[in-house]
């Protein structure tokens, strides 16, 4: 049984959708009208608000949680969707390794990278809004919380074990099928994302990329959905959480693409965050009586990203003790 049914709670969904399509409009139509491109402060101050917002949405969610089902019940899923939050956004700073790699690969100037992100996310929405749902679905089913638990288990184990800094869109099912359909320009004219050439439309590096990034983030969302499923059973918390998260994921690019190498363990600490929440799902859970204490998953979700932060300050990466004396010499 959820305590926020979505043949009640309509009203609700529809509400936040339309507070996101308005924050995406403001965004595109009014804050980056104009092709620029985005400095770091700009990127922090956008990352504010969208933490801000989030953090703002969690307390009033957990006060309206509290006056209709109790203090306990409130707490709780105000925790839910604290840790649900924290661990998408965590996972999404993955997306940003890529995003660097895709935007190096094509060659897309700076200043059309905001606009390639804003129609990323945009589609990013819809394809997590139809995984949370087809996940809701199935987690009715006992035997699908330990399918998706091994799942996060074997693909944590397997990114700690794995390198995945090389990217090749060429190899990528969804771009060859594109290809065979419609021609690609290697020409990046201005901010289109289709262009005329002797009367026939062809694609240019922006869509590419664009389309890439949409199927990196079918495979992200394989991951993310599962594990916020792990947090909470709750659909409205696993959908605002991971729509909030996403939402914060550009404006996190652009404040930390030219940094994102210096934290290299952070990869490791994903991975055992990964780890975690499968077994979370197939054998913590079921030991402390069907749900592993909520505010133990945040200390160690957070713990863990943190600790892999603050490892790669204090142990940089080799290479990147060789490019600082380089620049000292």
């Amino acid at each position: 049984m959820t305590l926020f049914p979505f043949a009640e709670y309509w009203w609700f969904y529809g509400g936040f959708l339309i507070f996101v399509l308005f924050m995406l409009a403001l965004d595109l139509g009014v804050f980056n009208r104009k092709a620029h491109v985005v400095s770091f402060k700009e990127a922090t101050i956008w990352s504010i608000v969208w933490v801000t917002l989030a953090l703002t949405f969690n307390f009033l969610f957990y006060q309206y949680a509290s006056t209709k089902f109790g203090a306990e019940i409130g707490t709780k899923a105000g925790l839910e969707f604290l840790t649900g939050y924290i661990l998408e956004y965590s996972l999404s700073i993955d997306n940003i390794f890529v995003f660097v790699l895709v935007f190096s690969y094509f060659g897309i100037p700076p200043k059309y990278k905001h606009r390639v992100l804003f129609y990323g996310i945009l589609g990013a929405l819809i394809f997590r809004a139809i995984f949370i749902a087809l996940g809701s679905a199935l987690m009715q089913f006992n035997w699908i919380i330990y399918i998706f638990g091994a799942f996060l288990i074997i693909t944590g184990i397997k990114m700690f074990f794995t390198n995945s800094e090389e990217i090749e869109p060429e190899k990528n099912f969804l771009i060859r099928v594109f290809k065979r359909f419609m021609p690609v320009t290697h020409e990046i004219n201005g901010k289109d994302f289709f262009v005329m050439k002797n009367g026939i439309r062809h694609a240019t590096p922006l869509f590419i990329a664009l389309l890439f990034l949409e199927a990196t983030d079918i495979i992200f969302a394989v991951d993310s959905v599962p594990a916020i499923f792990a947090v909470t059973s709750e659909p409205l918390i696993v959908f605002t959480s991971n729509i909030f998260a996403i939402l914060g994921l550009r404006s996190m690019y652009f404040m930390l693409a030219g940094v994102i190498n210096k934290f290299y363990l952070l990869k490791y600490g994903l991975a055992i965050v990964l780890v975690f929440v499968g077994l979370k799902m197939v054998w913590l859970n079921p030991l402390y009586g069907g749900h592993f204490p909520i505010t133990w998953s945040l200390v160690i979700i957070l713990g863990t990203i943190l600790l892999s932060i603050i490892a790669s300050l204090i142990f940089p990466a080799k290479e990147e003790i060789v490019h600082e004396e380089n620049l000292k010499e």
